[in-house]
């Protein structure tokens, strides 16, 4: 048994498929196969049962990976402690945002990440929030901006900020910033993606506190594309400032404040709250909480 067996199988658990973690790890996937079948020979038990949808485990397997996660964990501490010795921090963290968030978000935290943590490896993945919260289970992501996140025991969350949402229009329709409440934009035609989308979710869940349904016009997932069709006069879009001032032509929408009440988007810091984080990890979580509101400029 060595670190790299547990590791490989550890992946291949927590993704439930062999093609998916030899993907994730950039391995031919018989080797992989073959690295997993040798710890189960040693071990003398079978670890997983494969199947035509993926893997599962065993009950010897599910054992191995609660013990492997801990082995793993301990080893990436020594990592740190022994860096640590040399006076700094090592390892490497895996950070998902979202698309709209990472245009803004990555070269500000790219140069803060180097600047406190030199020894280590930063590396972000764009995702929609969704997403990334199946990702941070499945051990693909150490950390996550996430909006509107569903509460979940296999997922902490640290409450970073409220971001208001408003009607996305074309500039030359009428009355151009004007508030708009929730009842008035029922009628609005709307450009919005698809379940379980965090927006849609959330501008059902508020109209349909008030009895009402909203007018969709057209489901469209990612922002771009939304944007393109408002500008085009398909209908209207609901989305944060943010997403429309990193447009690549923002001077072509206007944006009305929704009120009667009016609709925020939730955004957290999300983790595991089954892999205990490490020094370098926990080092990340506290520059994302300092950092994320100045470059949004919220507060």
């Amino acid at each position: 048994m060595d670190l790299k067996q547990l590791s490989y199988f550890v992946r291949v658990a927590e993704l439930g498929s062999f093609t998916r973690a030899s993907i994730a790890l950039d391995i031919a996937q018989p080797a992989l196969s073959r690295q997993v079948r040798m710890l189960e020979v040693e071990l003398r038990q079978n670890l997983l049962v494969r199947n035509g949808r993926g893997v599962t485990l065993t009950e010897a397997g599910k054992v191995l990976l609660e013990h492997s996660r801990g082995v793993l964990h301990q080893v990436e501490r020594l990592r740190e402690e022994l860096s640590r010795v040399r006076g700094s921090l090592a390892g490497r963290v895996v950070v998902g945002m979202p698309p709209s968030l990472s245009k803004v978000l990555t070269v500000p935290v790219t140069r803060a990440f180097r600047q406190r943590m030199p020894e280590a490896a930063l590396s972000i993945t764009e995702g929609l929030s969704v997403m990334a919260q199946e990702s941070l289970v499945s051990g693909r992501l150490d950390i996550a901006l996430v909006y509107n996140a569903t509460p979940s025991p296999d997922i902490d969350l640290i409450p970073l900020l409220e971001e208001p949402l408003y009607l996305v229009q074309r500039r030359d329709v009428p009355a151009a910033d004007v508030p708009i409440s929730l009842q008035e934009l029922s009628h609005q035609p709307l450009v919005i993606p698809s379940r379980p989308n965090t927006i849609r979710m959330l501008v059902e869940t508020a109209l349909g506190n008030l009895g009402l349904h909203p007018n969709i016009e057209l489901e469209i997932d990612g922002v771009p594309a939304i944007l393109d069709l408002v500008a085009d006069g398909a209908g209207y879009a609901v989305l944060s400032r943010n997403a429309v001032m990193t447009a690549t032509r923002p001077e072509l929408f206007s944006t009305r404040p929704i009120s009667q009440p009016g609709l925020h988007s939730k955004l957290a810091l999300a983790f595991s709250s089954r892999r205990p984080s490490t020094s370098t990890q926990q080092a990340m979580l506290q520059l994302l909480q300092e950092l994320t509101p100045k470059v949004l400029g919220i507060h």
